[in-house]
């Protein structure tokens, strides 16, 4: 078995599992702004906490496998196709960049989980935009087929 099928199946499994951390820290984070004293609890730091880990884990490893072993990014870039076929510009472009700026998003959300003691509508806003950018560039044709 190669490296690239190794990431690639790194890259998927991690991919399911972002899945289910991503509706928890929905979950967590919609009960806490819509309980009663919008104060921050435990399941909302952890699920934070490991939904923030695993973006960047998955990140990493999508990265690696775009940048390193992908036949396809080299054979776009080489023959001009990368942003005028839409294949190609949602693989190539779009899903990485969402998951960057998800990620990013992320990081911040947990850091402003960790300092403060309430939950603010920014900080909602910002989890919904993360959420929303991760379920823009999953690839659902391609997980759970057509």
């Amino acid at each position: 078995m190669d490296f690239y099928k190794i990431f690639l199946s790194a890259h998927k499994g991690f991919g399911y599992l972002e899945l289910v951390l991503v509706a928890l820290f929905i979950i967590a984070l919609l009960a806490v702004m819509f309980g009663f004293s919008g104060k921050v609890n435990k399941f909302l730091k952890k699920t934070t906490l490991f939904t923030m880990i695993f973006f960047h884990v998955q990140f990493l490893v999508g990265i690696c496998l775009l940048l390193i072993f992908s036949p396809g990014f080299k054979a776009a870039l080489d023959s001009g196709t990368l942003m005028s076929d839409s294949y190609s510009r949602f693989q190539y472009v779009e899903h990485p960049f969402s998951m960057l700026i998800a990620a990013v998003l992320m990081t911040i959300i947990n850091k402003k989980v960790k300092t403060n003691p309430t939950i603010s509508l920014g900080i909602v806003f910002m989890g919904l935009i993360a959420a929303g950018l991760f379920a823009f560039a999953f690839p659902w044709m391609r997980v759970f087929g057509a």
